[in-house]
């Protein structure tokens, strides 16, 4: 298994939680009871980092860049949003002190003169993230924490939170944190801006592509901002407003929100992991905010036992993987401690904003969220591909192997043209998955650095091999049925000539097969890599071959594979190149050691190359890994008309038009 793995049945990391429930929750075991000890456990773990006066949690780990008096506060902000969902969801009946630990962090935080003062909100800066949390937060206790805070104090949260009226904030999900902190000043009858908060929520609707799917601000931004951010903001700033809010417009983000729940469901492994994809990665299971959210605002085309078993399947998983840590802390990473799966504004207290997957804690007990019989997720019964056509992308799943896999052509997390075209290796590989991670750049780096692994990438290389171009700016084709296409410019290091590469992916069962055309000068090296597999235990087995390279992962089998099937041919020589396996160590979120099978052309004839690659990732035992099996049963031919079409392993072919891919 990816390490860390420990059992539930180890009491150094499972004594706090209580036995499982395999008649109420016959897939996960786990319970709202498990929920609750969760959130305890969490909110336990940050006792020791407390200030003083409990105004702030100063967290050990790497300061984010908004510096170490920020930090502070958002510890104390998105704790406060767990212990709100604690408080409100028990009817104030938690653990002793919860409440007034909380109240008296409040009065410390907005004494303008108080040794443990939270710094103030202003134009674009952290504390406008972190007063949004405090806002719900207040909203959703008020009857045990604002309602009894003195008058004084209340006027100074007031006060604080108003640093909001007036300020700019970054046009993104950033305006929705002040939609629900105005609206929170609204509710309680302090100073606010209507305009302020009306503009915020028209500003959502300049993003929204269709089919449920936001872009975070302009360009092709999605990623999981659209399910803890551009859809639960509304949703919990309908709580606040009540009826204040116009019914038409809640309606609407209502239906958009059902809609998005339809294929969020598909993201999460049959282990409850997420794809692992995007931004912000640290805050793991807030991934499940949006199945809370749907049945919160009776907004949700999931049953009852189905929310729970993904959301409850989404903790386990992390649980089981030392997460909370040995201290009850969220590490800056994914399982352990792991810096590429953050930004640079990202502190020690940044991973709390996994709180948000405790909005369930909201509903009550007796809610079917937390009495129904747990059913199963999408991934767990049957085989699936999904076209989502807004972000440019397709899923594919396998039931054997509980395996969700996530075809990019689509989102590439630029802002519109001039603006250079960078990229991110949780952005601009070809493809994701909730089983492996991208291999990024060194370990003590955020992941705002260049997409440098070979893994689910096709690049030209400078003439010693050394130095790839990157994939940068997506230029979606569409995506539809089994297919998404799109092309990309890639530029060689130290040139400033681009070379066009389209590609279309046609996927089916664990295989994609993808069709490049590919612009390239004369002689140049052309490669393309397989999926990165990781493991802490030691180096993955690889394998290479004439036109194909493997690498395996012994613990559960998973293998990932590349297969020539096309085109790989070198130029003036007879049979195919030699695949590679390129290991490294310190680069991928899943374990100490990774692996990426790859392949190279070395001589580019300097026109148009049609190149065919079968792409692997699979743990089924039944279906074919091996690579000699893979080429005897796998195919392409063109025909006469340039149309490619193309055989998977078990026979099943489909044609692609002459053209596709290539824009």
């Amino acid at each position: 298994m990816t390490a860390p793995h420990v059992s539930l049945t180890d009491p150094t990391h499972s004594s706090f939680l209580p036995p499982p429930d395999p008649v109420r929750s016959p897939v996960t075991g786990w319970t709202r009871a498990h929920w609750e000890a969760m959130a305890d456990r969490l909110l336990d773990g940050l006792l020791p980092y407390a200030s003083r006066e409990l105004a702030q949690y100063r967290l050990p780990g790497r300061p984010g860049h908004a510096g170490s008096w920020s930090d502070g506060l958002e510890g104390y902000a998105r704790s406060f949003l767990l212990a709100a969902c604690r408080i409100a969801g028990s009817g104030g009946r938690v653990p002793p002190g919860l409440v007034e630990r909380y109240a008296a962090g409040l009065a410390a935080g907005t004494d303008p003169e108080g040794a443990d003062r939270w710094p103030p909100i202003a134009d674009r800066a952290q504390p406008m993230v972190e007063a949004a949390s405090i806002a719900i937060a207040l909203h959703e206790t008020r009857p045990w924490i604002w309602d009894r805070l003195d008058d004084a104090v209340r006027q100074r949260v007031a006060a604080w939170l108003g640093g909001f009226v007036g300020a700019r904030a970054n046009d993104s999900n950033w305006r929705l944190f002040q939609v629900v902190t105005e609206e929170f000043l609204a509710s309680v009858g302090a100073p606010h801006n209507r305009a302020e908060i009306d503009g915020g929520l028209a500003r959502l609707e300049d993003w929204y592509r269709g089919d449920g799917w936001y872009t975070d601000g302009d360009g092709r931004k999605f990623d999981y901002y659209n399910g803890w951010a551009l859809h639960l903001y509304p949703v919990l700033w309908a709580r606040i407003a009540g009826p204040r809010a116009d019914p038409s417009l809640t309606e609407v983000h209502r239906a958009r929100l059902r809609a998005f729940l339809g294929t969020h469901q598909y993201f999460f492994g049959s282990d409850g992991a997420p794809v692992h994809q995007g931004r912000s990665l640290t805050y793991r299971y807030a991934t499940t905010a949006p199945l809370w959210a749907g049945a919160l605002a009776d907004a949700t085309p999931l049953s009852p036992g189905r929310t729970r078993r993904l959301a409850s399947g989404a903790l386990r998983h992390f649980t089981e993987r030392g997460v909370p840590d040995e201290r009850g802390l969220l590490s800056l990473g994914w399982y352990r401690p792991f810096l590429p799966v953050t930004q640079r504004y990202s502190g020690p207290a940044s991973p709390y904003w996994a709180s948000k997957a405790f909005l369930g804690l909201l509903l009550p007990a007796g809610h079917p969220v937390w009495t129904a019989p747990e059913e199963p997720g999408p991934v767990d019964t049957a085989d699936a591909y999904l076209a989502l056509p807004a972000p440019g992308w397709l899923l594919h799943s396998t039931a054997a192997d509980g395996i969700v896999r996530l075809v990019n052509h689509g989102s590439d997390r630029l802002p519109p043209p001039p603006a250079e075209a960078e990229d991110s290796p949780h952005y601009a590989k070809f493809a994701y998955s909730s089983a492996t991670a991208p291999d990024t750049t060194a370990p003590d780096t955020p992941a705002d650095g260049p997409a440098t692994g070979p893994d689910n990438h096709i690049a030209l290389l400078t003439a010693d091999g050394t130095a790839a171009s990157r994939r940068g700016r997506i230029h979606p084709l569409g995506a539809a049925g089994r297919r998404a296409a799109s092309w990309h410019r890639a530029v060689l290091p130290g040139s400033d000539e681009g070379h066009r590469i389209g590609t279309t992916s046609v996927v089916h069962g664990p295989w994609e097969i993808r069709i490049h055309r590919v612009e390239g000068p004369p002689g140049a090296l052309v490669r393309e890599g397989g999926w990165a597999l990781a493991d802490d235990s030691g180096p993955l087995t690889g394998a290479a071959g004439p036109g194909w390279a493997l690498a395996r992962r012994e613990g559960d089998g998973l293998t990932s594979a590349v297969v020539a099937l096309h085109g790989w041919e070198e130029p003036g020589a007879e049979g195919l190149p030699h695949g590679v396996v390129e290991q490294v160590r310190g680069a991928n979120a899943y374990g100490e050691y990774s692996a990426t099978p790859c392949l190279r052309l070395s001589g580019h004839p300097g026109r148009p190359r049609l190149l065919v690659t079968l792409v692997v990732l699979s743990a089924d035992p039944v279906r074919p890994c091996d690579p000699e099996t893979l080429r005897a049963r796998a195919g392409t031919r063109v025909t006469a008309a340039g149309a490619v079409v193309v055989r998977f392993p078990d026979g099943t072919e489909e044609e692609v038009p002459a053209g596709a891919g290539s824009g």
